[in-house]
């Protein structure tokens, strides 16, 4: 006879007399690797000194004109850093141009990774976002006409006042009749477009 994983499980559950307890053995734990400890990020020269590499990453999306002095170096991780430099864009006030830059170990190429802007602490933002239940207030919305027809207030459609065209002799010209509408109709579609 074979064993089954439910037979295993109740024989270890059971201590030598074949009777369950409450101090049965706690199952055993599998050491796990230690993890990895989250390191602050060295300085690196090589990075930080490359302020012209990053403003030029950074002119390849922007004018010249857009582009002010070099604000800051920040070290995002190991090999990478953030230059941040002025942005002279309308319409973004206190925004700054960020170059992201990184090379690899033991290398003194500089690669420019990510370019965009970002708002600075001083910079003008858009409000915070509210869903539109929490944005109209009961005030800002306008009845139902169909509450407006239930209370009796109707209002009447205004008629736009269409200014007629002299040349236009449709309003003169009499209904047809049903056999004259299609023959009128036959003449349309045989004569060509004069153009």
């Amino acid at each position: 006879m074979t064993s089954t994983n439910l037979d295993t499980a109740d024989s270890a559950a059971l201590t030598g007399s074949g009777t369950p307890t409450d101090d049965a053995p706690a199952p055993v734990e599998v050491p796990r690797k230690p993890r990895a400890s989250r390191r602050i990020p060295k300085s690196d020269a090589v990075l930080e000194a490359a302020v012209e590499r990053a403003r030029s990453g950074v002119l390849e999306i922007a004018p010249e004109a857009q582009v002010g002095r070099h604000v800051s170096a920040t070290i995002e991780g190991e090999r990478l850093v953030t230059h941040r430099f002025e942005a002279f864009v309308p319409g973004y006030g206190g925004w700054q141009w960020y170059a992201s830059v990184a090379r690899i170990a033991r290398s003194k190429d500089v690669t420019v990774c990510e370019v965009g802007l970002l708002p600075s602490a001083t910079a003008l933002l858009a409000p915070e976002w509210l869903p539109w239940s929490e944005r109209v207030r009961p005030e800002d919305s306008q009845p139902d006409e169909a509450d407006a027809a239930q209370s009796g207030d109707v209002p009447a459609e205004p008629v736009p006042d269409v200014p007629q065209d002299p040349s236009d002799d449709t309003q003169e010209r009499e209904p047809l009749a049903p056999a004259e509408a299609s023959d009128a109709s036959d003449e349309a579609v045989d004569q060509p477009d004069a153009e």
